[in-house]
């Protein structure tokens, strides 16, 4: 890994304070002997030590008090944005005096932590000084959202391209650097007995759950700019369906991953109407306390259509997955915190057990669940003991923290690869607008929301619609939950 300079636009932010600098320290540790400085610019006016001290208290949980404040000492430095106004002018002298003085070579990293609206003034201002290159590498670390719609990605990535390449830019979404979804490709590639049967002759259909049990937790001002179509199936569950909907790439460079990806979002049908279900919660209770509803927020206005639920079937056009559905569904307050991919297998073409034994078999069930219990289960029918020919299904379970302990964090990942210049985790700029164009049509003309209770698992339109597939794993089925 080489040596370089971290800057972190935002660097007062709790983005910054919460994951970026604890997973930098922890990048550090795990790479060794690697010379990381961090520079953060922020607009709350402090001196440096003031920095170095909220960064010792950011790491300390990962390295204890003493040696986080060793490392902050040693490797953290502050600007205000007033240094780095004037065309940048500033900031420029003083990245140069923080490399001289340390011996960097010249690599850089900067990373905007900072509200979208910004990103176009701290991209154009570091081009106005020349910081877009340098005597090392320079990268550009661009956090989600990409734009509100179609035109708007389309015009920032247009922005961004006058001032830095294609290959210097790193479009991050924190659920790629995950372990779990990083497996996705292992997963099916490595394991002849999953990609064999990875296709519209073995599989029935495909969910895709990200649930939330929080709400929106203070910041309602922004999410009902936005939505849950903006801010999960866009980009995360988007990210998901096309690691598992995917062609075998040619190898396992950035581009090649990538290229296959965008080819499964062109791919997708346009999405009808009757495929899309929009939700918003209302009071209710979650782990058994009252919460209340959505439109009971003071920054929510009465009449908001915002969806904070989204229930959608995809259908693609490839020889892989004709006649295959794919169910992305995502929610805030619902019944608990989870992410899963759960595909499901088609049932024997012929029953052999009599009419009587039909009701106790289940198609085989293969369920990924990426967090919080990161691992897999898959179910499959199986005899009860006894002289009765009882069937029940029971799963074959992996459990990653029981084979590995702890794994490291999304950030810690993709900060890493952004260091080495791996941009497999990463979101090309076609691929980003191809997911807004997708999209665009329901963001025009959007279905009415409807309510559902806060502890819910979204409106029951929603179930309606999962249910079409005649799947077994409803909401409140034992393999959707995490502890059957």
């Amino acid at each position: 890994m080489d040596a370089h300079l971290f800057v972190i636009f935002g660097g007062s932010g709790d983005l910054a304070k919460r994951k970026l600098l604890p997973a930098l320290a922890g990048m550090v540790r795990h790479a060794g002997d690697v010379s990381c400085h961090v520079l953060g610019v922020g607009r709350t006016p402090m001196e440096e030590s003031e920095y170095q001290d909220l960064a010792a208290r950011s790491v300390a949980g990962l390295m204890g008090q003493p040696e986080a404040a060793n490392w902050a000492k040693a490797n953290v430095h502050y600007a205000t944005t007033d240094e780095a106004g004037s065309g940048f002018e500033g900031l420029a002298e003083r990245i140069v005096t923080i490399e001289q003085a340390n011996s960097l070579p010249g690599n850089r990293v900067f990373y905007l932590a900072i509200p979208p609206k910004a990103f176009e003034g701290v991209v154009e201002g570091l081009g106005s000084v020349g910081l877009n290159s340098g005597p090392g590498w320079t990268r550009l670390v661009v956090e989600k959202p990409i734009g509100h719609d179609l035109a708007s990605a389309v015009e920032l990535n247009t922005n961004i391209h006058k001032v830095f390449d294609e290959s210097q830019i790193y479009r991050i979404d924190h659920y790629l650097g995950k372990e779990t979804v990083q497996n996705l490709l292992v997963f099916r590639f490595a394991n002849h007995l999953f990609e064999s049967t990875w296709n519209r002759d073995r599989i029935a259909l495909v969910e895709i759950t990200v649930a939330e049990d929080l709400g929106v937790e203070g910041r309602a001002g922004y999410y009902d700019q936005t939505g849950a179509l903006r801010d999960m199936i866009q980009n995360h569950l988007t990210q998901l369906m096309t690691l598992i909907a995917m062609e075998p790439p040619v190898d396992f460079s950035a581009d090649a991953i990538r290229d296959e990806k965008v080819k499964v979002l062109r791919s997708i049908q346009a999405i009808r109407r009757d495929d899309v279900v929009f939700g918003q919660y209302g009071p209710g209770a979650v782990d058994g306390e009252s919460v209340p509803g959505y439109l009971e927020d003071p920054d929510v206005p009465v009449d908001s259509n915002t969806p904070t639920a989204v229930v959608m079937r995809l259908r693609l056009n490839s020889w892989r997955w004709q006649g295959v559905p794919f169910y992305l569904r995502t929610g805030k307050r619902f019944p608990e915190r989870l992410t899963q991919i759960a595909v499901t297998y088609r049932e024997p073409p012929v029953a052999l057990f009599g009419i009587q034994h039909r009701d106790m078999l289940k198609p085989d069930v293969l369920r990924l669940e990426l967090q919080p219990n990161e691992g897999f289960e898959l179910y499959f029918d199986v005899k009860v003991p006894g002289n009765r020919l009882d069937i029940v299904s029971i799963p074959f379970h992996f459990s990653y923290d029981e084979a590995f302990g702890r794994i490291p964090e999304a950030y810690e990942t993709l900060l890493a690869d952004i260091v080495e210049g791996d941009q497999t985790l990463f979101v090309r700029a076609d691929e980003v607008e191809a997911a807004w164009r997708l999209y665009q049509p329901i963001l025009d003309d959007p279905p009415r929301s409807l309510p559902y209770g806060a502890g819910e698992w979204g409106p029951d339109e929603g179930d309606a619609l999962l249910a079409h597939a005649e799947s077994w794993f409803m909401p409140n089925s034992r393999v959707h939950r995490p502890h059957p």
